[in-house]
């Protein structure tokens, strides 16, 4: 089972009185990723009706505006996407600015990607300047690594995690194969950029408690100004972490995948936008499934960073909300019953596949109108059975 990073002395305490932000901020949410940024956007972009009662705005068409924020980074998309263009982040821009003198929050986990601080001073500057208040929002490391590990699995990883952690903790220089890890991770060193632009005074990081599901949603309200209880968490299945097996067939895939030198376009569709994206809305995991476990070893290794980290942000004069000590708790491995096989279930294997043909399908004829998910069975078969007619009359 996934390990449990939370300590048993260490009691979840009601939320601490909070003081707003000023009227005008714009409050720049910069993740890290795993973090709890997508249920923030989620329960964001589900309130951005009721938020302009309150002098607030939600300056975004969608609930992540990743596409904007990458190409301010200068960072490609996922693999086989489109590249976004400075058009996307211009269009993020003038949102914001449409806003006025309202409070704005804009909210995406790759500003943690921002490669110099040239980049920061110009994200700053264009999305406000002095009215800037930067948000970083924290979880144990321990807690992330098997998270980050699968989604990296989903971008195309073939490592396994065992592999992959010694990669990242035992390593030097501790970039391979995913040198953005510790660009997002090593949370000292990501507050401290943004602290040389906007200055400390700026610059806010809480402290992510994982027992109380509901602690980010009332900092997030008490920050902006907002009544409690009006950001409400949005369901979202298809931003759910997958299960060992899960993770262990797509790792698999992906090595069948690069060994045959198929296009990354195809990856996209197909993989990640098809049999994953299925699978994951389709199939619930549950209580049977063996979680990403992480060793001791590495755990130890986590909790050591975590606490230099959380002496370096302290001694940075930032506002902290939350408790430091979290970031360097000694975790305990979840009770388990010894070590379980990590199978896949047919019906789980079948949903993938689904996914994958529906999305194949759903580039040409009537379901090219309509999403991968909502091609029937028997569409299905009748679209790819014309397809391949017709790629035989041309031979």
């Amino acid at each position: 089972m996934e390990t449990d990073c939370t300590r048993d002395d260490a009691p979840v305490n009601a939320p601490a009185e909070v003081t707003p932000l000023p009227a005008g901020t714009r409050l720049l949410h910069i993740g890290p990723h795993k973090t709890g940024t997508t249920s923030i956007q989620g329960a964001l972009f589900g309130a951005r009706e009721k938020l302009p009662a309150y002098g607030v705005e939600f300056p975004a068409t969608s609930r992540h505006p990743m596409q904007a924020v990458l190409a301010a980074c200068s960072r490609a998309g996922m693999i086989g996407d489109t590249t976004p263009t400075e058009r996307h982040w211009r269009q993020l821009v003038d949102q914001v600015a449409a806003t006025g003198g309202k409070t704005s929050v804009i909210s995406s986990e790759f500003f943690a990607d921002a490669p110099d601080d040239s980049v920061v001073e110009r994200v700053v500057e264009q999305l406000g300047g002095e009215r800037v208040h930067v948000l970083v929002t924290l979880r144990p490391l321990a807690r992330i690594m098997p998270s980050q590990w699968q989604q990296y699995v989903q971008n195309g990883l073939r490592m396994g995690y065992e592999d992959w952690l010694e990669h990242m903790l035992r390593k030097a220089p501790y970039e391979k194969p995913n040198p953005s890890f510790w660009r997002r991770h090593r949370h000292d060193r990501l507050v401290e950029r943004w602290v040389r632009v906007v200055g400390a005074d700026r610059v806010t990081v809480v402290v992510v408690d994982d027992r109380d599901r509901e602690g980010l949603m009332r900092t997030f309200e008490a920050l902006l100004g907002l009544p409690a209880h009006l950001l409400e968490s949005v369901p979202d299945t298809a931003n759910r972490s997958l299960t060992l097996a899960e993770t262990e067939m797509l790792r698999n895939l992906n090595r069948e995948f690069r060994g045959n030198d198929l296009p990354d376009e195809l990856y996209s569709k197909l993989i990640r936008n098809g049999a994953v994206m299925h699978m994951k809305n389709a199939c619930r995991p549950t209580s049977r499934d063996v979680k990403i476990s992480t060793p001791g070893w590495a755990v130890e290794a986590a909790a050591g960073i975590g606490a230099d980290m959380a002496e370096r942000i302290a001694a940075m004069g930032v506002r902290v909300l939350g408790d430091p000590a979290l970031l360097s708790a000694a975790p305990k491995p979840a009770a388990s019953a010894g070590p379980a096989e990590a199978v896949i279930a047919p019906e789980v294997a079948a949903q993938a596949l689904y996914g994958a043909l529906a999305a194949a399908a759903a580039t040409t004829d009537r379901a090219s109108a309509r999403g991968v998910h909502q091609t029937s069975s028997g569409e299905l078969v009748r679209v790819l059975g014309r397809r391949c007619l017709k790629r035989l009359r041309r031979r």
